[in-house]
């Protein structure tokens, strides 16, 4: 692990964090550059693209390794980085690749990745790195910070519950906040809640949202759209409930519940109370 520590890093900016990552690509020269879809890596995976002239890949959803063939060349790229992200506003899942430049940088969303099991059997090595910046790295100063903790937390949910396009008013929707409090866990929404304004788009769950794999998934009103199931599909346990019995939304449901929403949820909800007693 290489590891840059010196106290003008103690906050971020970008310049003297990009001054950093350049320098420390040119060292090591790596075939992959990732970095995570925060606000931070927004910010500064741009600019480290921008200095090393190579495409970047904003967003993805899902990375992969294969070979690539480029035809007008006749040529074929060993080991290249298939990224793939959602396109013209999630109607299209796009598979992007940078054949004739290296590194090829990505950011990444935050659930993409899934956390093993931690190996006590390894040891690392921290490599310690001497910045070396330049004057024009400090141009901007952090005159103030202000912190703030997030209200929603669905990476970290073990239990969530969720809302679609099949929910019809606000008084349903309270439903799915009931059950989600009787379960100990979060409430979560597809597009088509948010953009009916029943939850705010923190909530939002799929390729335009964030990528969750909880123990527990209950989708209730969502007809489970390519875009939605990408956030969810690998939850250990899914439960489904819509009208539809064809909903795509089944297909990945490990338990399939036929009916209509405002009719099933006080029926668990009343169960789970009961079974508390």
């Amino acid at each position: 692990m290489l590891l840059a520590d010196h106290p003008e890093l103690a906050l971020y900016r970008t310049l003297p964090y990009t001054r950093v990552a350049l320098d420390l690509v040119k060292a090591h020269q790596p075939y992959i550059f990732l970095i995570g879809a925060t606000p931070v890596g927004r910010d500064l995976a741009p600019r480290v693209a921008s200095a090393l002239n190579v495409g970047l890949t904003a967003d993805c959803t899902d990375l992969q390794i294969g070979d690539y063939e480029l035809r007008k060349e006749k040529q074929i790229y060993k080991d290249l980085l298939y990224q793939i992200r959602p396109a013209f506003g999630g109607n299209i899942i796009a598979t992007i690749v940078n054949p004739k430049t290296t590194p090829q940088m990505a950011t990444v969303r935050e659930g993409v990745m899934q956390a093993n099991q931690p190996d006590a059997q390894r040891r690392g090595e921290i490599d310690r790195v001497t910045p070396n910046f330049e004057p024009g790295d400090f141009a901007l100063k952090v005159l103030s910070r202000e912190m703030r903790q997030p209200k929603v937390r669905l990476k970290d949910a073990s239990v969530v519950v969720a809302g679609g396009g099949g929910v019809n008013n606000e008084a349903e929707f309270h439903l799915i906040e009931e059950l989600a409090h009787v379960l100990g866990g979060e409430v979560g929404a597809s597009r088509a809640a948010v953009d009916a304004g029943f939850v705010t788009s923190e909530h939002q769950i799929g390729q335009t949202g964030a990528t969750v794999r909880p123990r527990l998934y209950i989708a209730a009103g969502i007809s489970g759209a390519i875009q939605h199931r990408t956030g969810m599909d690998e939850s250990n346990k899914i439960i489904a409930i819509n009208t539809d019995p064809e909903a795509p939304i089944f297909q990945v449901a490990h338990y399939k519940i036929v009916g209509d929403l405002a009719e099933v949820l006080p029926m668990l909800i009343q169960a789970l109370r009961e079974k508390a007693r």
